[in-house]
């Protein structure tokens, strides 16, 4: 008959963190997991995924964990990235940000056209097509996670699987194309780093780049001068994360009234959207109007500890022998995605954002966050900048798009196919 493991809330966070080690471990171990900017908690979640699916199909055991916990970090998350949007840096970025936001837009529109499109050709479930789509590419594991569940609700069997698989295999597949199509760029139009120009020729550095260098300065002696605050105090400082958790908690109830009245008007979408508008709305007034301090290095501490959390105690949860009968289609779909990608860095970002060295840049690092997430598309430019020198403007703008603007338009367009196709 075979172990039947039910785990309570309580087992299922110890079981998750053991997990989240074991991935910790084998990124020291595997240099190819650093490589392709693999988080630990999809490398831990996805073996013990793997092990679960052996065990269970050779009637070893049946498991079962706890999902409160999940849900409660999946919300702290998603509020804190809604705490980010702040518009004040947004509009600081000027018309570069504005241009690589339009292209993020179309991005995620024609991946999900893509997707729903293939699926009519294998006689699959429309919602399928965004199972492979933005959902896993643009949004990554964490987005992956929050819509599953949404898409079985409404038709998909095995949306969270679907969904979670195609975000692993876009993790990679981002970090193999973006280098090539960078390069290729780089030697076709025989491109120069003009940073590295400027440096021995001051005379001729471009306004622009010098504007969103002194930009990407300041934000980092702002973070140095809080860095020596806490310093000189606590080095963490209770007060300020106190008053971190205070405002995402207070945006998550907030939110959750938010996410009724759309609900209750016949729209679906995840729990989180309400939490995130809110957050958005806490941080903007701040902004704004002074009228109490902004804490966003402390959210993003508390939000990438819920994103930990929840990551591994959803891939521990995943079903991988579901996937058997729809291995051919899913590949079909996700290669036609992955050349979709490359073709659209190499013949859309780069002419968008100004046929120049920087325009490469950023074409190669849309190629990882457009298939996996915001790290591989800083591994890629990184590894670009270190072949060909430096460009500071990509490193300002990709950052900003991939933290402050993905997200929330990424869950906006969701929230329309889905109420378009149900």
């Amino acid at each position: 008959m075979g172990i039947s493991l039910n785990l309570n809330i309580y087992q299922t966070l110890a079981a998750a963190i053991i997990v989240y080690y074991v991935g910790v471990f084998l990124r020291v171990k595997l240099s190819f997991l650093r490589k392709y900017c693999i988080p630990a908690p999809v490398v831990g979640g996805i073996l013990f995924a793997i092990l679960n699916c052996v065990l269970y199909t050779n009637g070893v055991w049946t498991y079962e964990q706890d999902t409160t916990m999940q849900n409660i970090c999946m919300m702290l998350f998603f509020t804190s990235v809604g705490y980010t949007a702040s518009l004040s840096l947004i509009k600081r970025g000027g018309i570069l940000v504005f241009k690589m936001a339009v292209i993020t837009t179309v991005l995620i529109l024609c991946q999900n056209i893509i997707g729903v499109g293939l699926t009519n050709v294998f006689d699959l479930n429309p919602l399928m097509g965004l199972a492979t789509g933005s959902i896993p590419l643009v949004g990554g594991h964490a987005t992956s996670a929050a819509f599953g569940p949404v898409l079985e609700k409404i038709g998909l069997e095995n949306g969270t699987t679907i969904s979670v698989a195609a975000a692993t295999f876009g993790l990679v597949a981002g970090g193999i194309i973006g280098g090539p199509v960078g390069e290729r760029l780089v030697h076709k139009f025989d491109l120069h780093s003009s940073a590295a120009a400027e440096r021995l020729d001051p005379a001729a550095a471009q306004p622009e780049v010098e504007k969103l260098e002194a930009a990407a300065a300041n934000k980092e002696k702002a973070h140095e001068a809080i860095e020596q605050e806490q310093k000189s105090g606590q080095t963490i400082n209770n007060h300020r994360f106190m008053n971190a958790m205070a405002h995402l908690f207070l945006a998550m109830g907030l939110g959750t009234l938010v996410s009724n009245f759309f609900v209750s008007v016949g729209l679906v979408f995840p729990a989180y959207i309400g939490s995130m508008l809110v957050a958005a709305v806490i941080r903007n007034i701040a902004d704004f109007t002074h009228v109490y301090p902004v804490y966003q290095r402390e959210s993003e501490v508390l939000g990438n500890l819920g994103l930990t959390i929840f990551l591994t105690c959803v891939l521990m949860s995943l079903k991988l022998w579901q996937l058997g009968a729809l291995a051919l289609p899913m590949i079909v779909l996700l290669l036609t995605q992955t050349v979709f990608m490359a073709l659209f860095a190499y013949f859309i970002v780069y002419r968008t954002m100004g046929r120049n060295y920087e325009a490469a840049v950023m074409s190669s690092g849309v190629c990882g966050f457009g298939l996996g997430a915001t790290p591989n598309a800083i591994a890629n430019m990184t590894a670009m900048t270190e072949l060909f020198g430096p460009a500071p403007t990509a490193f300002f703008v990709i950052p900003l798009i991939g933290s402050l603007i993905i997200d929330p338009v990424n869950a906006s367009i969701l929230m329309i196919f889905i109420n378009i196709l149900i």
